[in-house]
Protein backbone atom coordinates (compact mmCIF):
# COMPACT_ATOMS: atom_id res chain seq x y z
CA UNK A 1 0.00 0.00 0.00
CA UNK A 2 1.51 3.41 -0.92
CA UNK A 3 1.07 6.68 1.70
CA UNK A 4 -0.81 9.61 0.54
CA UNK A 5 2.61 11.34 0.37
CA UNK A 6 4.65 8.82 -0.82
CA UNK A 7 1.58 9.20 -4.47
CA UNK A 8 2.10 12.81 -4.18
CA UNK A 9 5.87 12.74 -4.16
CA UNK A 10 5.10 10.07 -7.62
CA UNK A 11 2.74 12.79 -9.50
CA UNK A 12 5.20 15.47 -8.79
CA UNK A 13 8.50 14.12 -9.86
CA UNK A 14 6.41 12.81 -12.93
CA UNK A 15 5.06 16.56 -13.65
CA UNK A 16 8.66 17.54 -13.39
CA UNK A 17 10.11 14.71 -15.79
CA UNK A 18 7.10 15.61 -18.37
CA UNK A 19 7.90 19.03 -18.22
CA UNK A 20 11.67 18.85 -18.02
CA UNK A 21 11.45 16.18 -21.68
CA UNK A 22 8.95 18.69 -23.02
CA UNK A 23 11.33 21.68 -23.16
CA UNK A 24 14.36 18.99 -24.22
CA UNK A 25 12.19 18.67 -27.12
CA UNK A 26 11.56 22.31 -27.93
CA UNK A 27 14.89 23.15 -27.66
CA UNK A 28 15.82 19.64 -29.94
CA UNK A 29 18.16 18.54 -26.70
CA UNK A 30 16.34 15.16 -26.82
CA UNK A 31 14.92 13.50 -30.03
CA UNK A 32 10.95 12.39 -30.01
CA UNK A 33 12.43 8.26 -29.79
CA UNK A 34 13.92 9.36 -26.54
CA UNK A 35 11.32 11.12 -25.09
CA UNK A 36 8.64 8.62 -25.92
CA UNK A 37 10.16 6.38 -23.50
CA UNK A 38 10.07 9.32 -20.35
CA UNK A 39 7.16 10.96 -20.98
CA UNK A 40 5.47 7.11 -20.91
CA UNK A 41 6.99 6.14 -18.09
CA UNK A 42 6.32 9.44 -16.33
CA UNK A 43 2.24 8.76 -17.33
CA UNK A 44 2.72 5.52 -16.03
CA UNK A 45 3.91 6.56 -12.63
CA UNK A 46 0.72 9.08 -12.93
CA UNK A 47 -1.74 6.36 -13.14
CA UNK A 48 0.39 4.32 -10.20
CA UNK A 49 -0.12 6.99 -8.19
CA UNK A 50 -3.68 7.89 -8.76
CA UNK A 51 -4.53 4.32 -9.03
CA UNK A 52 -2.65 2.64 -6.77
CA UNK A 53 -4.71 -0.58 -6.74
CA UNK A 54 -2.37 -1.35 -10.03
CA UNK A 55 0.77 -1.44 -8.45
CA UNK A 56 -0.77 -3.01 -5.05
CA UNK A 57 -2.26 -6.09 -7.39
CA UNK A 58 1.00 -6.19 -9.46
CA UNK A 59 3.25 -6.48 -6.27
CA UNK A 60 1.07 -8.66 -5.19
CA UNK A 61 0.96 -10.96 -8.06
CA UNK A 62 4.77 -10.78 -7.97
CA UNK A 63 4.92 -11.89 -4.47
CA UNK A 64 6.18 -9.08 -3.23
CA UNK A 65 5.62 -7.20 0.41
CA UNK A 66 5.90 -3.94 -0.15
CA UNK A 67 4.01 -1.58 -3.49
CA UNK A 68 6.64 0.71 -2.71
CA UNK A 69 9.67 -1.78 -3.21
CA UNK A 70 7.62 -3.51 -6.14
CA UNK A 71 7.86 0.41 -7.56
CA UNK A 72 11.62 0.73 -6.95
CA UNK A 73 12.29 -2.62 -8.47
CA UNK A 74 10.10 -2.04 -11.24
CA UNK A 75 11.74 1.43 -12.12
CA UNK A 76 15.35 -0.01 -11.80
CA UNK A 77 14.11 -2.86 -14.15
CA UNK A 78 12.78 -0.15 -16.68
CA UNK A 79 16.27 1.53 -16.30
CA UNK A 80 18.20 -1.49 -16.81
CA UNK A 81 16.51 -1.99 -20.06
CA UNK A 82 16.78 1.35 -21.18
CA UNK A 83 20.70 1.04 -20.52
CA UNK A 84 20.79 -2.15 -22.91
CA UNK A 85 18.96 -0.24 -25.18
CA UNK A 86 21.33 2.76 -25.31
CA UNK A 87 24.12 0.12 -25.10
CA UNK A 88 23.05 -1.50 -28.35
CA UNK A 89 22.77 1.75 -29.95
CA UNK A 90 26.35 3.43 -28.68
CA UNK A 91 27.65 -0.16 -30.23
CA UNK A 92 26.08 0.68 -33.86
CA UNK A 93 27.01 3.94 -33.83
CA UNK A 94 30.25 3.20 -32.82
CA UNK A 95 30.21 0.72 -35.99
CA UNK A 96 29.03 3.37 -38.39
CA UNK A 97 32.17 5.97 -37.13
CA UNK A 98 34.71 3.67 -37.51
CA UNK A 99 33.24 2.87 -40.75
CA UNK A 100 32.86 6.38 -41.66
CA UNK A 101 36.69 7.30 -40.50
CA UNK A 102 37.99 4.05 -42.38
CA UNK A 103 36.09 5.37 -45.75
CA UNK A 104 37.49 8.87 -44.95
CA UNK A 105 41.26 7.75 -44.30
CA UNK A 106 40.93 5.69 -47.66
CA UNK A 107 39.47 8.62 -50.07
CA UNK A 108 42.04 11.17 -48.12
CA UNK A 109 45.02 8.45 -49.44
CA UNK A 110 43.44 8.54 -52.88
CA UNK A 111 43.04 12.78 -53.26
CA UNK A 112 46.78 12.89 -52.24
CA UNK A 113 48.36 10.07 -54.53
CA UNK A 114 45.83 11.72 -57.41
CA UNK A 115 47.60 15.07 -56.56
CA UNK A 116 51.12 13.52 -55.98
CA UNK A 117 50.59 11.70 -59.63
CA UNK A 118 49.67 15.56 -60.90
CA UNK A 119 52.48 17.31 -59.35
CA UNK A 120 54.70 14.40 -61.16
CA UNK A 121 53.11 14.72 -64.43
CA UNK A 122 53.28 18.04 -64.28
CA UNK A 123 57.13 18.60 -63.65
CA UNK A 124 57.81 15.78 -66.31
CA UNK A 125 55.99 17.86 -68.76
CA UNK A 126 58.26 20.78 -67.82
CA UNK A 127 60.80 18.68 -68.43
CA UNK A 128 60.31 17.75 -71.54
CA UNK A 129 59.86 21.21 -72.78
CA UNK A 130 62.65 22.58 -71.76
Amino acid sequence: MMTPLFRVVLVIVSIGTLVTVLKRIRKAKLTIEDSIYWILLAMMFVVFALFPAVPDTMARLLGIYSTANFLFLFMIFLLLMRMFAMSMRISTLEDKLRKLVQDRALYDKEVRDDSVERAEATEHGKERTE
